[in-house]
């Protein structure tokens, strides 16, 4: 069928075959469906919606686009892990190698900064060294060894997604639940995993602020996962406040390394990964209720098991053996660090979390532009939880810059986003689970 027919199709509102959907994605592949035509398409969905057999088929046709990982090979069950996003949300850091500690094998394919949210591989290039897209011996090497490799997409995977995605970015079609399950689902199906747990963030620092919308998303991610053949549950968190006490690159990594070898662990953060892993290796089959695997997690953390696997990782991927014993050597550091402190005491009640991530970026720990450079060593630290009681000139997190003009309007905007009234309590970390 002519890729013009299959937009009119769904353009009113008839569900799409699944040939018709390979087609169409063949042809995006292959270069045979211009741009223009993925842009109709995109928004036809974005108007009309899929159902989920239309998902599905749709997830699937992106996945086959491109090649497949095997791991097939593997003596234990090979996991993953995905979040939506946040401010704070270091998790990956620690969840790889938690779960490699425990007998998984974790080829975690990651992505960059989005907006307001951090990115995984972007924190990770702060380590000198770090290499995000290893030549598949060296994937395997690292998988096979550390148990564990947190890296970038090959363009072998699921290309038809890089072109679908750069066209819904500048056609306002970004935010349509079927096209976003497609393009995180394909990925992770090409990576060759068995088992996938979610992680999708709702409040003011969330891709979907509204619980609503991101409970649709998480279900949609669910079932059309399963639908693939994956096993995969999900939990929906909060994002009304940072997950951990630092947000920026290299200062999540050092955050990490501290959560680690246990020298500090803020505790939402810890909530969120133990839970993660719980689902994760109870789905993986390695132990046999998820109240048994989170325990194991945490021996895992508590006996230093998780952070000899991630230094090991580290290692095999290019960064320094001994990064763990002396992270304040490689980890770079920004030369202004000052304290955002307090107007009024009282109780900080609410954040304008996505404001928080939006300083980070202005700081230059993100992108206004796909391509711009990153400075790892900017962004905040010793961020005040909500909840928390503040006293006048009590420091409500510091500011990490290159310079004190930079410093300065990154203050006003945490000053803004930080609101301290009379009273005010702490939000959930892990508000419920599905699947």
């Amino acid at each position: 069928m002519l890729p013009q027919e299959i937009i009119r199709r769904k353009r009113d509102g008839h569900p799409l075959e699944p040939a018709e959907i390979a087609e169409f994605v063949a042809g995006v592949t292959d270069g045979r469906v211009g741009e223009g035509q993925i842009a109709a398409f995109a928004m036809a969905v974005f108007l009309r919606g899929m159902d989920r057999a239309e998902t599905v088929a749709l997830t699937l046709a992106m996945r086959d686009s491109g090649g497949v990982l095997d791991w097939s090979d593997l003596p234990g069950p090979v996991l993953d892990k995905h979040s939506t996003g946040g401010v704070g949300d270091n998790v990956s850091l620690m969840l790889a190698p938690i779960l490699a500690a425990c007998g998984a094998f974790v080829p975690m394919i990651s992505g960059r900064g989005l907006g307001h949210t951090g990115g995984t591989l972007d924190k990770l290039e702060s380590i000198p060294g770090y290499t995000v897209t290893p030549d598949g011996d060296t994937l395997r090497r690292a998988v096979c060894d550390a148990g564990c490799a947190i890296v970038g997409p090959s363009a072998r995977l699921a290309p038809a997604d890089g072109r679908i995605y750069a066209v819904r970015d500048t056609t306002a079609t970004v935010e349509s639940i079927p096209l976003i399950t497609a393009s995180i689902l394909s990925k992770k199906l090409a990576s060759g995993v068995d088992t996938l747990v979610l992680d999708v963030k709702t409040g003011s620092g969330a891709f979907m602020a509204a619980a609503d919308d991101a409970r649709a998303l998480m279900r949609s991610l669910v079932e059309v996962a399963r639908g693939g053949g994956l096993r995969c549950s999900a939990l929906l968190t909060g994002m009304a406040e940072p997950l951990a006490s630092d947000a920026g690159n290299a200062l999540e990594v050092a955050n990490a390394i501290r959560f680690l070898t246990g020298e500090h662990r803020d505790a939402r953060l810890e909530a969120v990964t133990l839970a993660l892993a719980g689902e994760a290796l109870c789905a993986g089959g390695l132990a046999p209720t998820i109240q048994a695997a989170e325990i194991m997690a945490r021996s895992a953390l508590d006996d230093g098991r998780a952070a000899e696997r991630f230094a090991r990782m580290v290692s095999l991927l290019g960064g320094p053996a001994d990064l763990l014993d002396n992270p304040e050597r490689f980890l770079p550091t920004a030369p202004i660090v000052r304290p955002v402190t307090a107007e009024q005491a009282g109780t900080l009640a609410a954040i304008d979390t996505r404001a928080l991530g939006l300083a980070v970026v202005e700081l230059g720990g993100g992108r206004t532009r796909p391509g711009d450079p990153v400075d790892f060593a900017v962004g905040l630290s010793a961020l005040a939880p909500l909840g928390a009681s503040l006293s006048v000139g009590e420091p409500l997190c510091f500011v990490h810059a290159q310079s004190l003009d930079a410093a300065d309007r990154a203050a006003a905007r945490v000053r803004a986003a930080m609101m301290i009234r009379e009273a005010g309590t702490a939000s959930p970390a892990v508000i419920e689970r599905f699947g």
